[in-house]
């Protein structure tokens, strides 16, 4: 037996038979208190419950604990390997069997508690030892694929798929089933076939009547409409400024960079909330149009082309920093081969450079395309009459009718739409290659953009960028005004009501906002890496390793990322809110919805960089004899590097933001700005959540600027480009390696 098994093994025994098994309430792990009646009631260990007849259905797991330290003293690895694949099986579903049947009072599954030994038994929700022990079986049964010749016998590579496929299996798989369970259950709670049928054809889902009656059309064709538009223009929008910025010499770049990211570190509503101050019936530049031009107010903000506004201005730095890190990746040797055959620049655009930016186009649009779909902030401020299915899934959840099973019927809509987006994509890439990094020395120097691709990137980009301007001018003003659009008295009102604090008591936070403030940034420094860690290796495994179930995994990555926040807020409040997993009100359930909210973008930030890295630097590092977890960490990883920051980036500040997902799961406790902030906005608080949105926006800039010092950038190549003016690039030697 190796040492790492070895090791899984120990931290089972640990869990099992020395820490609590049950999770312990009111009760701090690290205070220690829980040592009082140790080993056994509430805080006991499994071993101590089991063996003192408190919990006899415990007794089993420990049994398939027992089974593998058999393995110890096996020389044969068929031996072991079969000892660890039956104990590692058979634990985990005597684990998952005794937690699904013994809960609280009246639910779970009588006749199998029966049968466990815990017929008319109660337990809580399973802690830290019951954690360690699920890990510990998990790892034994991938060690034991691992022996048997599977993933080529390596560790790694077998632990770390089956700890995401269980981690994708409890916190994405379970609550969704949860939620869609209601779908085919009829309003007495009895099982229906016919009551989701009626559901799913519902004229108001696929109504055509925009097209034959001067009515609304169904809200899956509006919803699929805006997905598409804000798919293709954020796409065009991101692939446009990272040309512009890596391939020009154009002044500004820095501040065109600043401006385009803005939008992703801005809070929910902001933008929308900004949209109506300007474009409104009574916005600051309809007043202008009006009085200076006579163009008439109108209501057009609120519909399709507001909603659309501001979803391309929310989503396309989104597109940005996925496709910057492919722009970077493409090895400019290959462009310069094209040159030195006679292709001019436009001909080496068209049949190098926009054939390999493929990846990147494909996985910009589906994130585009599944943002908007699960959109629920700016539909539900600019919407109007224009409904979506986030929104009407909403009010199907909280509305007055309650119907769980509606909102159930039209998030299996909503997934169709991403799912026939995902397989369009694959159709659209095929099986081409599209590697360009290839560990080759020196990678030149990047052909400059031909000019009437620079003067069409120019012309879409300052549209943009001048809006985005204009409308954090309209933030940063808002703060610090009485009333925007009303009173325009300057104040400081709305900071001190929200960030004031006490000096004459010492350090004292006596601000509104700083309690939610405090836990939204330990939150999201938690989710943060973990989202890009998870995301990266999941996409490690998705481009690298060929095993069954490929497709499946990659799937079900996307599928989170498919569905509404709001209906995975509410499928995590029904799941995790009895045991087993009973974390409903904690910290860890927003750190667990950020992660898996969030993950998709790591895992698409992933795959789009490694289709760039040719598997030969993979195999170089093999034949090295490095092991798999080596060769990821001392040679993907540092090529990744912008794929990690996107990934970074992006969950960290989507944790400073997020709205939909976590507004059910906020407690008294674990409140997050956002909750706070949408709080304000109900309220007619306008300038204090501008005022909280614009301190967040700078400690997330901050942020940001901190993970891009901390990870850093990639280099591919010897030769630094100093100018690029025109045709003409002024290249400088440099002496080493980067």
């Amino acid at each position: 037996m190796r040492g790492s098994t070895k090791l899984a093994l120990l931290l089972g025994w640990l869990g099992y038979g020395l820490l609590p098994w049950y999770l312990l309430e009111r009760v701090s792990f690290s205070s220690f208190g829980w040592l009082a009646g140790y080993p056994f009631g509430r805080a006991g260990s499994a071993l101590a419950l089991a063996l003192s007849g408190q919990a006899p259905w415990l007794l089993p797991v420990g049994l398939a604990f027992a089974l593998a330290t058999l393995g110890l003293f096996r020389r044969d690895e068929t031996a072991v390997a079969r000892l660890l694949m039956l104990a590692g099986a058979a634990g985990m579903a005597l684990f998952f069997a005794q937690g699904f049947a013994i809960g609280l009072k009246g639910q779970g599954m009588p006749w199998l508690a029966a049968l466990l030994g815990g017929a008319g038994a109660s337990q809580p929700g399973m802690g830290a030892g019951a954690f360690l022990a699920i890990l510990s079986l998990l790892l034994l049964f991938c060690h034991g694929l691992a022996y048997r010749g599977y993933c080529k016998g390596d560790l790694f590579t077998t632990s770390a798929i089956g700890v995401i496929v269980l981690l994708i299996g409890l916190f994405i798989f379970f609550p969704v089933a949860t939620i869609l369970e209601s779908a085919l259950i009829d309003q007495n709670g009895a099982f229906a076939l016919s009551a989701f049928t009626s559901r799913f054809f519902d004229s108001s889902i696929w109504g055509l009547g925009c097209i034959t009656a001067n009515t609304n059309c169904g809200v899956a064709w509006n919803t699929l409409l805006l997905a598409v538009l804000c798919g293709v223009i954020t796409t065009l929008l991101g692939l446009a400024c990272a040309l512009l910025i890596l391939r020009t010499g154009m002044p500004g770049k820095r501040v065109m960079r600043a401006l385009t990211v803005l939008p992703i570190i801005t809070p929910p509503f902001v933008i929308g909330l900004a949209l109506i101050l300007l474009f409104g019936r009574s916005g600051l530049l309809s007043n202008v149009l009006y009085e200076w031009f006579d163009v008439p107010r109108s209501r057009w903000i609120y519909g399709l082309p507001g909603v659309l506004l501001a979803q391309v201005l929310a989503f396309a730095p989104i597109a940005f920093l996925v496709l910057i890190g492919v722009v970077q990746g493409i090895s400019p040797s290959l462009e310069e081969a094209s040159q030195t055959l006679g292709a001019k620049r436009w001909q080496t655009f068209r049949t190098v450079t926009w054939p390999l930016l493929r990846p990147g186009i494909a996985n910009a649009f589906l994130l585009g395309f599944v943002e908007s779909m699960a959109d629920f902030g700016n539909p539900l401020v600019l919407g109007g009459n224009y409904e979506v299915l986030s929104t009407k899934i909403f009010f199907a959840v909280v509305g007055a009718s309650h119907n769980q099973g509606q909102a159930a019927v039209l998030a299996i809509v909503l997934l169709g739409f991403t799912l026939g987006a995902f397989w369009v994509q694959q159709r659209w890439l095929g099986d081409k290659s599209y590697t360009t990094v290839t560990g080759k020395g020196d990678s030149g120097l990047p052909t400059p953009l031909p000019r009437r691709v620079s003067w069409l990137a120019g012309l879409v980009i300052l549209p943009w960028v001048a809006l985005t301007f204009v409308i954090y001018l309209v933030i940063l003003i808002g703060g610090f005004v009485k009333s925007m659009g009303r009173d325009y008295t300057p104040t400081l009102e709305h900071y001190r009501t929200g960030f004031s604090i006490d000096w004459s008591r010492g350090l004292f936070f006596d601000g509104a906002a700083w309690d939610s403030f405090f836990t939204t940034i330990k939150v999201a420094a938690i989710s943060a890496p973990l989202t890009a860690l998870i995301g990266l290796i999941t996409a490690y495994l998705l481009t690298r390793q060929r095993f069954a179930g490929r497709g499946a995994l990659e799937f079900a990555t996307m599928l989170s990322f498919a569905i509404p926040g709001t209906v995975i807020g509410v499928a995590y409040i029904l799941a995790f809110n009895v045991p087993p997993i009973e974390i409903t009100g904690t910290g860890l359930i927003l750190v667990i919805a950020f992660v898996f909210r969030n993950m998709p973008v790591g895992v698409r930030s992933g795959i789009a960089g490694l289709s760039q890295i040719d598997k030969s630097l993979d195999e170089a590092s093999t034949t090295l004899r490095a092991r798999s977890f080596t060769t990821l960490w001392r040679v993907v990883l540092p090529l990744l590097k912008p794929a990690i920051v996107s990934a970074l980036v992006y969950s960290f500040v989507r944790s400073m933001t997020a709205v939909s997902a976590v507004i059910f799961l906020v407690s008294a406790e674990y409140n997050l700005a956002t909750a706070y902030i949408v709080g304000r906005v109900e309220a007619g608080e306008f300038g204090l959540a501008i005022a909280y949105s614009s301190v967040l926006i700078v400690v997330m800039a901050l942020g940001i600027g901190l993970i891009q010092l901390g990870v850093g950038e990639r280099k591919l190549g010897r030769r630094k480009l100093i100018a690029l003016s025109g045709s003409a690039a002024q290249p400088i030697a440099q002496g080493a390696a980067s």
